[in-house]
C-alpha cells in the first residue's frame, strides 16, 4: 500500500538536534509562516521539494533502523502540520514499525486541521516564536494563537513537549520578554525541557539565492553572556 502522496524538502538520516537519541528526520515542503530569521525559506512554498508517498518516507526510514534504534523518527519542515494527511500516514506507519516518533512545528495550523496529527506523535517540538501576538507577527507575519491553542492541547492530553524558542537580539532576547515567558510557560506540566536557540546567519546565503530582503542582516548573533542570561532566567545553567 502506497500511502498519502505528499511533498519534501529533504531528508537528514543522522539527526542529533531534532529529539532525542539519533534522529531520522524527514523535512515536509510549505510553511504558512514567514520567519525573518528562518534558515530554510526554500521549504516556504508548498509546491516545491518532491513528491513522494508515505510508504516511500518509511522505506527510506526502516534502511537505516539500525542507526536509529536509540533515537527514532522527526518530521520537521517548513511545518509538517501543512500536510497533515501525509503527516500523520506517516507517523501512523513509523509507530506500527516500532520507531519512537516526535513533531517539530510551530504549531501553526489551527486545532481542527492539527489536532490527528498531533495525537500520533509521541513528542512534539513546539516553536514558541513569541508570547505577545504583536512581536510573533512583526517576526513571522502572523500571531500565535495557534502555537498557543497546541500547547494547551498537548497539556489537556498529556503529550510531552520540548519548547524552542529563537534568540533574536532586539526582538526575543530582552530580559523583560525573557521573564514573562518563563513565567507563562512555568505552570505546564506536558513541557519536559526548553531549549533556548540563539540566532544565527547560517541560512542567510539562502536568503541572497531567492532574491528574498535579510530585514535582520544587520542584527548581531547573541553573546555569549547574553545567552547565559537567557538560560539563567529559564533554570538552564
Amino acid at each position: 500500500m502506497e500511502g498519502v502522496t505528499g511533498r519534501v524538502h529533504s531528508f537528514e538520516s543522522f539527526g542529533t538536534l531534532d529529539g532525542p537519541g539519533v534522529r531520522f528526520v524527514v523535512f515536509l515542503q510549505g510553511c504558512p509562516l514567514r520567519c525573518r530569521y528562518c534558515h530554510n525559506p526554500d521549504t516556504w512554498e508548498l509546491g516545491g521539494g518532491m513528491e513522494i508517498s508515505s510508504a516511500e518516507v518509511v522505506g527510506k526510514i526502516e534502511s537505516c533502523r539500525n542507526f536509529i534504534r536509540s533515537g527514532g523518527v522527526t518530521l520537521s519542515g517548513g511545518e509538517p502540520l501543512m500536510q497533515p494527511e501525509f503527516a500523520r500516514d506517516i507517523l501512523e506507519r513509523c509507530a506500527r514499525a516500532g520507531f519512537h516518533t516526535a513533531l517539530d512545528t510551530a504549531g501553526s495550523v489551527p486545532l481542527e486541521r492539527s489536532r490527528p496529527v498531533i495525537d500520533r506523535a509521541d513528542l512534539l517540538l513546539l516553536d514558541i516564536k513569541a508570547l505577545d501576538p504583536a512581536l510573533c507577527r512583526e517576526l513571522t507575519g502572523r500571531d500565535n494563537r495557534n502555537t498557543l491553542a497546541t500547547l494547551d492541547y498537548c497539556e489537556e492530553t498529556a503529550r510531552p513537549v520540548w519548547i524552542r524558542h529563537v534568540l533574536v537580539p532586539g526582538f526575543t532576547l530582552l530580559r523583560e520578554r525573557l521573564e514573562e515567558l518563563a513565567a507563562f510557560l512555568k505552570p505546564y506540566r506536558c513541557i519536559r525541557r526548553i531549549d533556548l536557540l540563539p540566532y544565527h546567519k547560517l541560512g542567510a546565503y539562502k536568503w541572497e539565492q531567492l532574491r528574498l530582503t535579510d530585514t535582520l542582516r544587520d542584527v548581531p548573533e547573541p553573546s555569549q553572556a547574553e545567552i547565559q542570561m537567557a538560560e539563567a532566567l529559564f533554570g538552564l545553567n
